[in-house]
């Protein structure tokens, strides 16, 4: 399958839900890897009420690294985020 601006404009404003079955929000950007020619992460606007929105407050969103990407169809399924994992990840940037 080839890859075009247009499937990546298709791709953004997809629901995201997690594995489990819970609403993240909707994809808002895509970052893109130019040297290695790969998508990189994707930008999910934590929409209000949204699972995402309660682990965030009030920030936007959160950047989800391509690798926690599970299935991208009519709807994009990423790996479950606990609070717990955020956390941690939080901590450990903070410590570099």
């Amino acid at each position: 399958m080839s890859v075009s601006v247009e499937s990546f404009s298709n791709m953004t404003k997809k629901d995201v839900f997690t594995n489990k079955g819970v609403y993240c929000g909707k994809i808002a950007d895509i970052g893109l890897d130019f040297e290695k020619f790969r998508v990189k992460s994707l930008v999910i606007d934590a929409v209000k009420g949204s699972f995402l929105a309660s682990l965030v407050g009030d920030k936007k969103g959160i950047v989800v690294p391509f690798a926690m990407v599970q299935s991208v169809g009519d709807v994009v399924i990423i790996k479950h985020i606990s609070p717990t994992a955020m956390e941690t990840e939080a901590t450990d940037e903070e410590a570099a």
